[in-house]
Order: structure tokens, then C-alpha cells, then sequence
């Protein structure tokens, strides 16, 4: 049994209180006024920097869209659009730091219904530490979309009733992209994973105790119904959730390099903790090849994430459909190098890492990879979102920081916690013998 530690409870909640007093005051900060916008521009101007570059830029764009001759007017208009952005920054990092982290427990989630559902004799010995991490789903993602309603047009501009008003395309959505549409479709796709998650646990640990297989086969079909749900649910809250954060642009591919994001994801998350388990001597019947399964498996999504993302990127940029291809314009040139480096660490590190059969089996070498995945997708969630709710008022400062801290303290928090309440070893599972006997 694995025993909550007063330490980690300490840890776990320093970052929470942290990082709420920290973005709070990024919260503040962010509020400025007209004038002091105003200000700021006039400063950033003088002194060359790349933001006044950028809003020469975005100046531009205005004065394209905007047939104002009167200078001051349209200085005046701008300085409120920037003023607008900066308001939203705050509200932004909370909500990629929130989606970051649910999206893990949802990857793993999937990952576990899959090993159910195709009978894989690998990995039973690391269901209860996938178990524990699918714990926070269920918080996780009623606060993602909490955030959603509360930081409204601030992150979601069709939230606005006088943006939708002047916005012809967002009228044609509007029977999707409402309100009480968005929070309906929300809490039946929180509803259905949180059931699935509450019943496959509940007929794993009664199996610990059946003297037959009656529990494990009822989670086997559960597990298979699921995964029917999942597809589903998850294209459809890719489209909620981050796609319609730019509700002019669409990709037909996004649902499957969001479902590839978070698997990658949380792969990872499994066998990071998995060593960290192993370092505290636990999982004594965790071995170097599920290890290497799990490497595997990271190497497979990082390849498959990368396929999407260059699939979806080309096709988009030779087609050059200007409703499409804005998407990429503006990461690129406003966005250019955390664009481009999020690539890198998404695809080309963990690619020349783990291509190494023998490196798969080294934890030193996961953790180094893990790691930089992690931060990879991290860097992927917020390309998703900031663009679309800052433009150019973006940076990594103390609201994203802040952010981080609060949800990674309450992963931390509510993961270990579940993984204290059962054995670590699914010992009723009748794949269990070969799972602990896994050799290769």
C-alpha cells in the first residue's frame, strides 16, 4: 500500500496557496486603464522594443478593417484593443494550465480503456497507478469548464452578445456555440468519463475479491462501450473547449491531434510516476520491459502527434484558404519561436531520445524525455489559446507560473491521495500473472 506522506500533502498545498496569491496578483496587475495602456504604448514605441513592433503590426490590421481617418480615434481604438488583451491574459494561463492538466487525466483514461478493452497482458500491474491518475478527471474538468463560463468573452469571444452581433459567422454557429449549449454538452461529457472511470474502478477492486472473472468481464465491456463514447466526446470537446477559442477557423483534423496530445501526455505522466514509485520501493513487480513498453508507447504518440500536426499544417498552408491559413499566420509571425521550438520538443527530442531501443530501458533516459514532453504539450495547449485571446500581449511571466502551480499542486494532491486508498496491485486481474511476469 502506498501511504499519502505529510510531506507531499505540504508540497501540494504550498503550490496551490502559491499560485492562487500569485495569479491573483497577476489578476490585478493585468486591470490597467485606458491610460495607462496608453502609456505603456507610447513607452514600448519609444524604446523599439517587440511588442511596439508587433503593435505597429496589429496597427495596421486595424487601419485595414477600419476606414477611420481621424488619427486620434483610431489610436484611441487600438489602445482599447490592447487594454482588452491584456485584461484576458490572467484569465488565459489559468485556462491552459487547467486543460493542460485534465487533459492528461482524460489521455490516460483512454489509455486504460484501451488496455481493458484489447486485453493487453502487459500492463495490469500499472492499472492502479493509472487508476489513480484518471482521480482528477472528474475535478479537473468540471474546472476547466468553470473557468470557461467564468472568464466568458475574455477567452471566448463568441461569449460576447456584441461581437456575435456585428459577426456573421458566428451567427451561422450560434446554434452550437451558446451558452447553454456549451455547459449542456460540457457536463454530459464530464458525466460519461466520470461513470465510466467510477464503474471500471469499482469492478477492478471487487475483482481483487471474486473468486471469478464475472467483474473483470464486465469492465472488459464497459471498457469497449466507452471508447465509442470517447471518440465522440472528445472530437466534439475539442471543438468546445479549444477550437472555438478562434471561432472563424476550423480543422478537420484537430480532434485527432488534440486525442494524440493528450495519450502522449499522459503516457508520459504514467511512467514518470511509475518511477517514482519504484524509487520509494514500491512496484516491486514493475520491471525494465513495461518500462520499455511505456518508452514505446511515447515514442509511437510523439511520432503519431508529429504526423498530425504536419498533416494539418500542410494541407492548410498549400490549400491557402485565408479563413484557414490565419491560424498559422498568426503563430508564425507573432509567435514564431515558442511556435517552432514547441515542435521540437514534441517531436524531434523525445524522437532522437527514445529511438534507442536500450535507452527505453533506462528511467534516467524517460525522465529526461518525459520531462521535456511534458513541457512540449504544455507549450502546445498554450499555442492553442493565447494567440487567440492575447494576439501579441503574450509572455511566460508570473500568471502562467502561478497557474502551473496551483493545478499541478492539485494533481499532485487528489493523484496521490486516490493512488493511497487501494492495493498497488490489481492481483484479481486474470492477466496478473503474466503481467508480473513480462519479459523481453
Amino acid at each position: 500500500m502506498y501511504i499519502l506522506s505529510n510531506r507531499l500533502k505540504i508540497f501540494s498545498l504550498t503550490l496551490i496557496i502559491l499560485g492562487a496569491i500569485g495569479w491573483s496578483y497577476s489578476y490585478i496587475e493585468s486591470h490597467k486603464t485606458l491610460d495607462q495602456v496608453k502609456e505603456m504604448l507610447i513607452h514600448e514605441s519609444h524604446h523599439g522594443s517587440s511588442h511596439g513592433d508587433q503593435t505597429a503590426h496589429m496597427d495596421q490590421v486595424n487601419e485595414n478593417h477600419h476606414n477611420d481617418s481621424h488619427e486620434s480615434s483610431h489610436e484611441d481604438e487600438h489602445a482599447e484593443h490592447v487594454m482588452h488583451q491584456i485584461h484576458n491574459r490572467p484569465y488565459a494561463a489559468l485556462y491552459v494550465a487547467a486543460f493542460f492538466f485534465m487533459m492528461i487525466s482524460l489521455g490516460v483514461l483512454a489509455f486504460y480503456a484501451i488496455q481493458y478493452a484489447s486485453q493487453a497482458g502487459w500492463s495490469p500491474v500499472l492499472f492502479r497507478v493509472m487508476q489513480a491518475i484518471t482521480y482528477y478527471l472528474l475535478p479537473g474538468a468540471l474546472i476547466v469548464l468553470g473557468i470557461a463560463l467564468f472568464a466568458d468573452k475574455h477567452i471566448f469571444i463568441w461569449m460576447d452578445p456584441e461581437v456575435v452581433a456585428h459577426d456573421k459567422i458566428i451567427q451561422g454557429k450560434s446554434s452550437w456555440l451558446n451558452k447553454s449549449a456549451f455547459l449542456i454538452r460540457g457536463l454530459i461529457f464530464i458525466g460519461g468519463w466520470s461513470l465510466y472511470r467510477y464503474f471500471s474502478r469499482k469492478f477492478s477492486l471487487a475483482q481483487d475479491l471474486a473468486k471469478d472473472n464475472k467483474n473483470f468481464k464486465r469492465n472488459f465491456q464497459i471498457s469497449a462501450g466507452f471508447l465509442v463514447f470517447y471518440i465522440y466526446t472528445e472530437s466534439m470537446m475539442s471543438w468546445d473547449w479549444v477550437m472555438s477559442v478562434d471561432p472563424h477557423w476550423f480543422s478537420t483534423l484537430f480532434g485527432w491531434y488534440l486525442f494524440a496530445s493528450m495519450v502522449v501526455s499522459g503516457i508520459t505522466t504514467i511512467a514518470l510516476m511509475t518511477i517514482y514509485l519504484k524509487s520509494k520501493g514500491l512496484l516491486e513487480f514493475v520491471n525494465d520491459s513495461h518500462l520499455h513498453d511505456l518508452a514505446k508507447f511515447m515514442f509511437g504518440f510523439s511520432v503519431f502527434w508529429a504526423y498530425l500536426w504536419f498533416s494539418q499544417f500542410m494541407l492548410i498552408w498549400y490549400a491557402n484558404i485565408p479563413e484557414e491559413v490565419t491560424y498559422f499566420i498568426t503563430r508564425i509571425e507573432l509567435y514564431n519561436i515558442p511556435f517552432f521550438t514547441m515542435f521540437a520538443l514534441n517531436f524531434i527530442f523525445p524522437f532522437l531520445v527514445l529511438m534507442n531501443s536500450d535507452y527505453k530501458r533506462v528511467p534516467g533516459f524517460i525522465i529526461m524525455a518525459g520531462i521535456i514532453i511534458l513541457i512540449g504539450h504544455y507549450m502546445d495547449v498554450y499555442m492553442m489559446i493565447m494567440p487567440a485571446t492575447v494576439i501579441d500581449r503574450y509572455g511566460f511571466g508570473l500568471a502562467e507560473i502561478s497557474s502551473i502551480s496551483i493545478f499541478l499542486g492539485l494533481f499532485l494532491l487528489l493523484v496521490f491521495y486516490s493512488l493511497s486508498k487501494a492495493p498497488l496491485l490489481a492481483k484479481g486481474n486474470p492477466f496478473i500473472k503474466e503481467s508480473e511476469n513480462f519479459h523481453y
